[in-house]
């Protein structure tokens, strides 16, 4: 018998949108940009034919997204697998504040391939610090075939 949990009481309006605010859908250009201005995002990639998601950092290098990956790690093991044309992953970040409900959420699909010049994984290294423990040899770069996004934003006069 399955269990089922009853959701914890909340403040706020109910889910049929807040009063003042509209969704606004982002060209790709724009969502591209906003993606540039944060460093933390998700890398949804298959695992055991099950979807996985894992924070990670990241950088924007010519319209590509960089992810640096831990030696040992699931990531690691998607490296492995990035062979010719790549894997399909997405990549998702955001900025929206909870208090405000404003922001902007975007998400990139395309091709993730291992990073393969010496070189390239050199400059990535300065750029792209590990924030856990562990070495980080090993580089993805995603090449984003299809990027949406949408802003939540006041609702203007």
């Amino acid at each position: 018998m399955m269990k089922t949990h009853s959701a914890a009481p909340t403040s706020g309006p109910p889910a049929a949108g807040r009063p003042g605010r509209r969704l606004e859908e982002l060209t790709a250009d724009e969502a591209l940009g906003l993606l540039g201005t944060v460093e933390l995002g998700r890398i949804v990639f298959t695992r055991q034919a099950l979807p996985a998601v894992r924070p990670v950092n990241h950088l924007l290098d010519a319209g590509d997204i960089i992810v640096r990956v831990q030696d040992g790690s699931t990531l690691a093991a998607l490296l492995a697998t990035c062979e010719g044309a790549g894997v399909v992953v997405a990549y998702e970040a955001d900025a929206i504040d909870p208090g405000d409900r404003l922001g902007w959420s975007v998400v990139a699909t395309g091709y993730a391939t291992a990073v393969t010049d010496p070189d390239e994984i050199e400059r990535y290294a300065h750029h792209l610090r590990p924030w856990a423990e562990g070495t980080a040899s090993g580089a993805v770069r995603i090449r984003p075939d299809l990027v949406t996004g949408f802003r939540l934003r006041e609702r203007g006069p």
